[in-house]
């Protein structure tokens, strides 16, 4: 059947352009969305012999109709992104502490012994042994040994005639620990010394005789004060006769210059008589020491209140008499 255009006009016309113009947007719409599958070159829409639309929609892009923008992204906030991930709890030690300094600890029981040159060649001597209150100690020096208390305190001040330039002096405590110490003794070069020790009841009493005075136990003289030339000569007693087996002894100092008459005695007693008694002599001249022993046999104790004496004192003493 053949249709006559001219049948119908212009309305007719512009209705059955809008059914085709709304196919083929149908099918350019198609098209569209397989493209943005797979992208093709956009194809030119032919209006040629074809009546104006009412109504025009823009199908396809052409040189004269802008490209259609791509539909925008949607943006998410960059904390969507975020992925929070467990950390894992890893165990760090502590990095190490220096050490700390040592702490220095004073020792409370701690002795100290001190020398120091007096006049007269003689040794100052002070010990301090916190620990050992009221204790015998042993004091030795150049062959002299003499006991000696300490205090309530735990200590010892005394001084010694010193029988070495270069004095050193040596403590012995009950159980068997020592301390010592030296100190020099120049003045010692001018004296000469003398002496006899010995132990408990085995007594002696040495004797100077210069001719003017005697000196012993019951006179002893002095040491010189200061710087003041030694002039006299004196006797030191040393040793504690309240320790238990006391060590005892008697020194005599003298100017080089002089020339005494030196004698040691020897009182006969009931814990002496019928027995030998036993001790030592030392001398000293000019720095150097002599030490010798002593045995004296003592008569018996019907003789007791008597003395013996020895004179010409040297390494052979000789018994001079019995009195």
């Amino acid at each position: 059947m053949r249709l006559d255009l001219g049948q119908f006009d212009k309305r007719k016309l512009a209705r059955i352009a809008a059914v085709l113009v709304v196919a083929l947007a149908a099918g350019h719409l198609v098209q569209t969305m397989a493209a943005r599958k797979q992208p093709a070159q956009p194809r030119l829409a032919e209006t040629r012999d074809l009546p104006k639309p009412v109504a025009v929609v823009q199908l396809a892009g052409t040189t004269d109709i802008p490209a259609q923008s791509a539909p925008p992204k949607a943006t998410l906030p960059a904390a969507a992104f975020a992925t929070t991930l467990p950390v894992p709890s890893i165990a760090i030690p502590p990095a190490p502490l220096p050490e700390p300094a040592p702490v220095a600890v004073a020792d409370p029981c701690q002795v100290t012994l001190d020398l120091m040159a007096d006049p007269g060649a003689m040794i100052g001597l002070t010990l301090l042994a916190p620990c050992n209150l009221n204790q015998r100690v042993v004091l030795s020096h150049a062959g002299l040994a003499i006991s000696a208390m300490t205090t309530a305190t735990g200590a010892v001040f005394m001084a010694i005639p010193a029988l070495e330039s270069d004095a050193r002096v040596i403590v012995r405590f009950p159980d068997g620990f020592e301390v010592a110490s030296g100190v020099a003794v120049p003045d010692l070069a001018g004296l000469r010394r003398f002496g006899v020790q010995w132990q408990g009841n085995d007594a002696f009493q040495v004797f100077g005789y210069n001719g003017t005075d005697t000196i012993s136990a019951a006179n002893p003289g002095l040491p010189p004060l200061g710087d003041l030339p030694m002039a006299n000569a004196f006797l030191t007693r040393l040793g504690d006769a309240a320790a238990d087996a006391p060590l005892l002894a008697e020194i005599y100092t003298f100017p080089t210059a002089g020339n005494p008459d030196v004698v040691v005695e020897a009182a006969i007693t009931p814990a002496t008589c019928g027995r030998e008694i036993l001790g030592e002599t030392l001398a000293s001249a000019g720095g150097a020491v002599t030490v010798t022993d002593l045995t004296l046999a003592m008569p018996d104790c019907d003789a007791v209140g008597d003395f013996l004496v020895l004179n010409n004192l040297a390494p052979d003493l000789t018994l001079a008499a019995a009195n």
